[in-house]
């Protein structure tokens, strides 16, 4: 059997001989090799002869000629073509394209996974809403981002820690305090100030009447309502999140760096690096010096200190526990922010890389139903909540939807797509392929389980039909579309790759019978129908979602 987890590297080491047999040898081009688009222009395509030719002033298309001609024999190739102004298209030999069954069959849940980030240790911090309300669906895109880009880099060989950041200090937490005790005045028939800032939401109402109901009539400790009030949101947050299927290993609070003095020793840090100054009764930090386009209060003249003096605390906290690489995945708000905490962090003097920590920023989500907008919630008054949309649509579609794209762009959720059960609805054509993988394999006596034991003798040399060419080109391409998607911090890459192996499944699966007459063939067919419904297993757990044997 040829092993197809190496084919790029043998590749690349074969032209790399020939670069050595033509003179070109010593360059410091990599050896790229792409995917065409058009199967025609073969499994590989390389542009290695058009770069070394710009370097040696040569005719690229001659050089290709000479490349081509020094090439050795190798198993894994069955012919090259000069194309264009000097590409090399390399056709595998179809042997080497089968082989992914096996090692699909082989691998099972494993097949995608890589070692590239192994040993790294990665923080991802996401969705850390202010518990001041219920979790909106902005904060929904932001978990469904968050979770499938830590499983990516988990699958890629990452030691990841998902972590949520409280916000519960500040003037927010107090006006959620205010609010909920008016709401209580209200309640008991007592008139009260309702706070300029105060949130009006229907949720306020039923904090209050629990806290009477739990703690008492007596209003006068704003710190007790305070502490009530945040620890009912936070509590729903959870019970949201876990409906969602997101969980988190740490939780991080804002208040714990005001306890702890990590703000004061932050602050300190700071005036003793030579980088603050007094002025108007304020501290002030050079963060021009990093970048910013002008310096930013840290301390005002009352001895309060702006927001993003706890955000540089925190970010020390995350290099101090060991994580080398921090990733942010905050909405498209948090952009001024970026500047800020990294310049805080490069005047603490610590040894923190510049770029610390990395963020995926996220615009914000726009809700349709039959047609028109949807911009409130029944609780919540100002926005739709992701509960909401969870019970309308789906966690799977949620998740699916909120991820397809790439997550600085602007997105519509159409609830009414996203409850179709149609070929437009993507999650529902990406688990349908996976269903009708299962309902084959149990036609034929077997299942998912099984499947892989049963076949992984099946002759594959059956496998010549253009349709399978087309969908083993797909499967083998799924480690490299992981890693890219992890690399570039894209989850939206998996759901591409979903999409168009679908639609490669779904193409074979009309256009040939698996239960035929020829037992080779049968076999070589369900085996290849079981390693796709395994890689489509794969992807969707990478994003979180699940992979129904029925529907």
């Amino acid at each position: 059997m040829i092993a197809v987890n190496d084919i790029k590297t043998q590749l690349q080491s074969w032209l790399a001989t020939a670069l050595a047999a033509t003179g070109c040898d010593g360059a410091d081009q990599a050896i790229v090799l792409d995917r065409p688009k058009q199967a025609q222009h073969g499994d590989f395509a390389s542009n290695v002869a058009l770069l070394h030719a710009s370097r040696l002033k040569r005719n690229p298309r001659e050089l290709a000629a000479q490349l081509v001609a020094a090439l050795p024999p190798l198993s894994l190739v069955e012919r090259t073509e000069i194309a264009g102004a000097g590409f090399i298209n390399i056709f595998l030999a179809p042997a080497a394209r089968q082989a992914v069954v096996v090692r699909i069959l082989e691998e099972g849940e494993r097949f995608g996974r890589g070692l590239e980030w192994s040993g790294e240790r990665v923080l991802v911090e996401f969705v850390s809403a202010n518990p001041t309300g219920p979790l909106h669906v902005g904060h929904g895109r932001q978990a469904a981002l968050g979770d499938a880009l830590a499983n990516l880099l988990e699958c890629r060989g990452a030691a990841v820690t998902r972590e949520f950041y409280y916000n519960d200090a500040g003037q927010q937490i107090q006006n959620l305090a205010i609010s909920v005790r008016a709401r209580a005045h209200e309640i008991l028939g007592e008139s009260a100030p309702f706070p300029e800032e105060g949130y009006r939401g229907e949720y306020i109402r039923e904090i209050a009447q629990r806290y009477l109901d739990q703690v008492g009539h007596d209003l006068t400790d704003i710190e007790s309502i305070r502490a009530f009030a945040v620890a009912e949101l936070r509590r729903e947050q959870d019970r949201d999140l876990q409906a969602f299927g997101v969980r988190f290993d740490n939780y991080y609070l804002e208040s714990s760096l005001y306890s702890d003095g990590r703000v004061e020793a932050t602050v300190d840090r700071l005036v003793r690096s030579g980088q603050t100054y007094d002025e108007g009764g304020a501290l002030w930090l050079r963060t021009t010096g990093h970048g910013d386009d002008k310096d930013r209060v840290m301390r005002k003249a009352d001895g309060a200190y702006t927001y993003f003096v706890p955000d540089v605390a925190y970010h020390i906290t995350k290099w101090e526990r060991g994580f080398a690489r921090a990733i942010n995945v905050q909405g498209s708000d948090h952009h001024s922010t970026v500047v800020r905490v990294r310049a805080g962090l490069q005047a603490a003097n610590l040894g923190i890389p510049r770029g610390y920590p990395d963020y995926v920023l996220h615009k914000m989500v726009t809700v349709m139903r039959g047609g028109e907008e949807v911009k409130i919630s029944k609780r919540a008054g100002s926005y739709v909540t992701l509960r909401e949309l969870i019970d309308e649509a789906g966690r799977d579609a949620v998740r699916f939807f909120l991820v397809s794209r790439k997550a600085d762009t602007e997105f519509v959720f159409d609830i009414d797509l996203a409850r179709s059960q149609s070929e437009e609805n993507p999650v529902y054509y990406v688990q349908y392929a996976h269903a009708r993988v299962c309902s084959v394999l149990k036609q034929a006596g077997l299942s998912r389980a099984n499947a892989a034991n049963a076949l992984k003798d099946a002759d594959l040399t059956a496998l010549t039909s253009r349709y399978e060419d087309a969908l083993l080109r797909r499967l083998a391409d799924l480690p490299a579309e992981l890693a890219l998607a992890a690399r570039d911090l894209a989850p939206h890459l998996v759901t591409f790759y979903l999409k168009a192996l679908a639609a490669d499944f779904h193409s074979y699966y009309n256009a040939e019978r698996f239960l035929v007459d020829d037992k080779r063939v049968q076999r070589a067919r369900l085996a290849l129908a079981a390693a796709a419904g395994q890689s489509v297993s794969n992807g969707l757990a990478v994003l979180g979602i699940s992979a129904p044997e029925e529907m």
